[in-house]
């Protein structure tokens, strides 16, 4: 039997002839700024403005563009048959003066058009702040290939056993590669080529960032279901031209990535020796006719495809089941060479016009040396996000927020994935799915197909409606009376089983109350801070309520708090002086030995010389050492350059900290009252680090020191290089390459080591141990110095994890070096020892419970070399 895939590649040997030399400049490698959204009802560009904005750190301005799919026919001025079936076509014409040109050859001859228009713009591109160059003209054709042209080329194709709709696909895509070669590739001046040409999809993209096309191609009000965006250019490739600019096509979809190959070159051989050429010479676009290769032309269900691209190996292959194995193997042997190598994170948006849905991939690399993040929200409506940075997502959901009381703020989940792994696959793909009459549904699933889903039986709150707040009046005579100043945990302790049957009304109330007797004395405000942040830090049954949205009731009331607080020029002698970027000039030394400096940190820069951690910095200089800080929108580099020995000095940070946080430390504390990003607490000396959520990549690089608690999971390669004495105790679990070379000398003087607990708290704040409380390989890999202690009773974690370490006897010395760091991990969490012991609903010894992992030592390894050599 003929393979319909093999023909199609074979109709493409004709365009071989005069391909570009496979020559590219070489950029400097950098972290990209991606982000995906998909969404069970169409949302608006504007909402990607501000999470774009806030990642321009990660763009240079000379690069920008997006992504739309499951666009609305009624905006578009076509019908609904036109937009699902017509091919938009969008040309961008660098030279405008080749349009007529360019539509006399590639589109009048072959292509039925129902539709042409020039995309609206701006009047001056200079009216975009910072746009420095004129993006191009765009135009955009809804079209069908005419009947007698498509039978003309299945007859000279032999394409005849391809079904009709498939070959209009390859003669539109063939077709837009004759027009790149003849108007972009060939010539030393870029004139024209084509942005996008799937169906109900669009791409424009400019030389700036993803912000700008959005507001110079006026797209503030388009609503698609998917939208996908990104900073920067390619990290190799032509970057002086729009056509440079991610995202990148292949069909009927476009993908970003964050990242760069090592094997661009292998990779383009491979699509060549299929027909494929690559004009625009990027690893980029190479990934984005990889993608399409193998899901149009190979028609490989995505699991296969994922495979294909990030193979899983080694350990992870093993953990397979057999069968799976035995298909993995196969698709490895064909496609190995053509596989990216190197750092690098793909966002697809994609139309699976076939089967009438739209679908949002996040795909990694197997090595996750790329930071991202998945999210998911499930109320009236679902999203699914996708990023470089939490507070990315979190932006994005702020935005909506505002306009359509169906979004709130905070995730119902955020997670990782785990490249090539055999737990998740290192891909997950949200899908929207049309349910006719009943509109559209989105559900989230790995790449093995398992099923993401958010606690049922759940009700979001909308915090916009007009309430009828239902007072607590006994709560309120108790937060009002002589009890309040009394210790708030003990308040905390009694209102968890009051919070189970509370109605988000009723909350409501409770917080506002909170919100309006800290106006009273500096006493009612500390303690009313106390409490809402317990409540916020903590984790307990919330009955039918969601704990996203109670998140967002304490997040809220917070703030207000903090806004009602006197401003630095009016506090005078008062415990509590705000300050904000307006009224950073204005900051004194305190007047009081107690005095809190509260900062409001929206609109400080991310970094920089003006930015959020030069403020804290200069406020330290003048004598503040306690701070509250929030409102972060992704700031980096918080409690860095604070100096050397700054013990006594504490900051509370509320919001979406950025990268590198607490990074150099020195004595002073840090408690992130949510999660904290990437590179944090790197080379971090000494101090204290409390993180009440999860932490991102490399957490504590090179880290000579200090007490960590991180309340969830850690993300790839924490403590990787770290010496001297660092103690960090995480109570979830890590990806992978926890403590690679690890010299933090012997544990039992003054060394370093971390503890692993592998558990989480459910809904209701009960302890569950994980799957298992280690997924990865390379655990304590290379180690010289320091243990590891894993809580793992059902010796889960075999011998095949580790690489230059081994396991060790637990000893009662060692449950004494560890049971201070548990007790503090038991008062910061409220997680118990007691519970940490407790196995089948049985105390055992911590002998038991934990187990020891400590380094090889080199002489051994070396023994051990020349025993298999």
């Amino acid at each position: 039997m003929i393979d319909a895939s093999k023909l199609i590649v074979n109709s493409r040997k004709s365009l071989t002839s005069e391909v570009p030399v496979s020559s590219r400049k070489i950029e400097a490698e950098g972290g990209c700024g991606v982000l995906g959204i998909a969404c069970s009802v169409p949302i608006k560009g504007k909402h990607l403005l501000a999470p774009l904005s806030q990642m321009r750190n990660r763009g240079n301005g000379k690069g920008g563009g997006i992504a739309a799919v499951g666009l609305l026919s009624k905006q578009l001025g076509v019908s609904k048959k036109i937009l699902e079936e017509d091919y938009i076509i969008q040309i961008a014409y660098l030279d405008r003066s080749v349009r007529l040109e360019v539509e006399d050859q590639f589109l009048v001859p072959f292509m039925e058009i129902h539709k042409k228009e020039k995309i609206p713009t701006v009047d001056d591109y200079r009216q975009i702040e910072g746009l420095e160059i004129e993006p191009p003209e765009v135009w955009r054709y809804f079209c069908r290939v005419k009947m007698h042209i498509l039978e003309d080329f299945v007859r000279k194709s032999k394409l005849d056993i391809v079904d009709v709709r498939m070959v209009e696909d390859e003669f539109v895509f063939q077709n837009s590669f004759r027009l790149n070669k003849k108007f972009y590739s060939s010539l030393g001046e870029k004139k024209a080529f084509v942005m996008s040409h799937g169906r109900n999809m669009i791409v424009l993209k400019l030389v700036g960032y993803a912000e700008q096309v959005i507001k110079y191609y006026k797209l503030e009000t388009l609503e698609a279901h998917v939208w996908i965006g990104h900073h920067r250019y390619p990290t190799k490739g032509n970057v002086w031209h729009p056509g440079g600019a991610h995202p990148f096509i292949g069909m009927d979809e476009a993908l970003v990535h964050n990242g760069d190959f090592a094997n661009y070159h292998s990779i383009r051989e491979y699509l060549q020796q299929r027909n494929i050429y690559p004009l625009f010479l990027t690893d980029t676009e190479v990934a984005a006719l990889l993608f399409d290769l193998l899901n149009r032309v190979y028609g490989y269900p995505l699991e296969y495809l994922i495979e294909a691209l990030a193979p899983t190996t080694e350990r992870d292959f093993e953990m397979l089941p057999d069968e799976k194995k035995k298909i993995y193997r196969m698709i490895q042997a064909a496609h190995m060479h053509g596989s990216p190598d190197g750092p690098w994170f793909f966002i697809v948006a994609r139309n699976d016009s076939y089967k009438k849905k739209f679908q949002l991939l996040g795909i990694t690399d197997t090595s996750m040396l790329r930071p991202q993040v998945f999210a998911l929200q499930e109320g009236e409506v679902q999203i699914g996000l996708i990023a470089s940075e939490r507070q990315v997502i979190d932006a994005t959901l702020r935005s909506l927020e505002s306009e359509d009381e169906r979004f709130w703020s905070f995730a119902d989940m955020y997670w990782n994935a785990r490249g090539g792994s055999y737990t998740d696959g290192g891909a997950f793909i949200f899908t929207v799915q049309n349910n006719g009459e009943n509109g559209h549904s989105l559900v989230c699933a790995d790449k093995f197909g398992t099923l993401i889903e958010t606690p049922k039986n759940k009700v979001h709150f909308r915090l916009h409606n007009p309430l009828v707040l239902q007072k607590n009046r006994g709560l309120k005579a108790q937060l009002l009376g002589p009890m309040q100043t009394l210790v708030q945990k003990q308040l905390f302790n009694d209102l968890k089983s009051t919070i189970v049957d509370m109605s988000y009304e009723q909350f409501w109330s409770f917080c506002s109350s909170l919100i309006e007797s800290a106006k009273l004395q500096d006493e009612l405000k500390s303690s009313n801070i106390e409490l809402l942040t317990l409540l916020m830090d903590r984790v307990y049954d919330t009955g039918s309520k969601k704990r996203s949205c109670i998140l967002r009731i304490l997040e809220h009331s917070l703030c207000k708090i903090f806004e009602n607080t006197p401003s630095v020029e009016k506090a005078a002698n008062e415990k509590y002086a705000r300050v904000n970027w307006q009224k950073r000039n204005h900051l004194t030394e305190p007047m009081r030995e107690d005095a809190n400096i509260i900062v409001d940190a929206e609109r400080f820069p991310p970094e920089g010389e003006n930015s959020l951690a030069s403020f804290i910095v200069q406020a330290y200089k003048k004598g503040w050492k306690s701070f509250i800080v929030y409102n972060l929108r992704g700031q980096r580099f918080c409690g860095c350059g604070l100096g050397p020995q700054t013990q006594g000095v504490t900051v509370h940070i509320y919001g979406n900290s950025g990268d590198y946080l607490a990074s150099g430390l020195d004595g002073a504390e840090i408690c992130i009252h949510g999660s904290a990003q990437d590179q944090v607490a790197n080379i971090m000396k000494s101090g204290k680090l409390v993180i009440y959520g999860d932490v991102g990549q490399t957490f504590m690089y090179g880290a000579k020191g200090g007490e960590v608690y991180v309340f969830g999971n850690a993300a790839g390669r924490p403590l990787i290089n770290a010496v001297g004495r660092p103690k960090v105790v995480i109570n979830g679990t890590c990806l992978d390459y926890l403590a690679e070379s690890f010299m933090a000398g012997d544990p039992f003087n003054g060394g370093g080591f971390a503890i692993l607990n592998g558990i989480q708290l459910d809904e209701k704040g009960e302890l569950v141990e994980l799957d298992t409380p280690y997924p990865g390989g390379n655990i304590f890999s290379l180690a010289s110095g320091g243990a590891i202690y894993i809580r793992d009773p059902r010796k889960k974690v075999g011998e095949d994890q580790l690489n230059g370490g081994r396991f060790s006897t637990m000893t009662s010395k060692d449950w004494d070096l560890i049971l201070p760091f548990l007790k503090e991990n038991e008062r910061l969490f409220c997680i118990s020892i007691e519970d940490l012991l407790t196995v089948n609903g049985e105390v055992l010894s911590p002998e038991t419970v934990y187990r020891k992992i400590e380094p090889v030592a080199m002489t051994e390894l070396a023994r051990y070399d020349a025993d298999v050599g």
